[in-house]
């Protein structure tokens, strides 16, 4: 009997968490639902959708995927299994003959699932359908939202649109009925619908941070909680201001003799204008720091503000200016000549 590497089959790696493998399994059950194709395709398709849900069937449950991670570390030798199968239960196959759900001719589990898992899989979906379906949360929700640098530090109320999974009515959440893969969610055991959100996003958050806002999710089943929206913040790029981190750079255009004879001038921040003192002697390239007045850090405060000097020569001069930028080349090369002679 073959070894059948089920990480393998969703595309995911061994240590991939629940989330990554729900995401994988609704992604490929979605892609390779049979009612999708046609003719030799559809042939295909159904093969791969089995082998898609069989895997999920497995790594999708925490007592499964631990025993068949702890098994699995015997067949790193080779790719062929054998074992005794007294004892380990018939296989579990799922009947497909009444219409309104998706007919795969008898779908089962392979033999590979069967020895190990088919006894625990057919204990797992003996009962009522009512008492599998009781009461389920919702699906929790992660979006991104990006937010400007006024946003990020003086907060904001958006309206979010968003794509909500809700547990499928039809089946639970199980993606099973008692007549085949649930047709009303493909087999994914959820459903999907839109729905507009109005959430408060507090001042001070960074970039990196992420927001729980309880209840917001999808809907939950009978009497379960609806799920949570999981904000992921972003800082939108800006024109004025450029983004590393939780410090902002940008430029400070000053004039010739600012950067010689230094000066007091005032300059934007996001948290509004402050008095910068330029030195004597700056130079163009050089970048001067203003703690604190950048982006919110997720220790609670603030990153810095980098300004880089950029010396700015006037295209329309007065002459008295004219006149002075004269005195000074010729003092410099007096200087200069002076200097040569010695």
């Amino acid at each position: 009997m073959q070894y059948i590497d089920y990480y393998e089959v969703l595309g995911i790696p061994k240590g991939a968490s629940e989330k990554e493998i729900k995401q994988a399994y609704r992604k490929l059950a979605r892609k390779h639902h049979p009612d999708l194709h046609q003719g030799d395709a559809k042939t295909k398709a159904e093969e791969k959708f089995k082998l898609i849900n069989e895997a999920y069937e497995v790594l999708g449950d925490a007592d499964k995927r631990a025993k068949y991670d702890k098994l699995g570390m015997n067949w790193k030798a080779g790719d062929e299994v054998n074992f005794d199968p007294s004892g380990m239960g018939r296989e579990y196959t799922y009947s497909y003959q009444q219409p309104g759900d998706v007919d795969l001719n008898g779908f089962g589990f392979s033999d590979f699932f069967s020895q190990f898992f088919g006894q625990d899989f057919a204990r797992a979906h003996q009962g009522s359908t009512q008492t599998r379906r009781s009461n389920h949360k919702g699906e929790d929700i992660d979006a991104e939202i990006s937010l400007s640098v006024d946003e990020l530090i003086g907060g904001v109320e958006k309206e979010l649109y968003l794509s909500a999974p809700n547990v499928c009515a039809a089946c639970g959440g199980q993606r099973f009925t008692q007549r085949g893969v649930c047709r009303a969610c493909g087999g994914t055991g959820v459903t999907e619908d839109t729905k507009t959100v109005k959430v408060t996003v507090p001042a001070g958050l960074h970039p990196g941070a992420s927001l729980r806002l309880k209840g917001l999710g999808g809907k939950g089943y009978g009497d379960g909680p609806a799920g949570d929206l999981y904000l992921h913040i972003k800082a939108t790029p800006n024109p004025s201001w450029q983004i590393t981190g939780s410090d902002l750079e940008t430029d400070l255009m000053i004039y010739p003799d600012q950067a010689v004879l230094g000066d007091k001038m005032q300059v934007p921040t996001p948290h509004g204008q402050v008095q910068l003192k330029l030195q004597p002697g700056v130079h163009g390239g050089q970048r001067l720091r203003l703690k604190n007045k950048g982006l919110p850090k997720s220790d609670g405060s603030f990153g810095d503000l980098y300004f880089k000097i950029n010396i700015d020569i006037p295209k329309n001069q007065l002459e008295e200016e004219k006149a002075l930028y004269q005195k000074i080349h010729e003092l410099r090369q007096n200087a200069k000549k002076d200097t040569d002679r010695r």
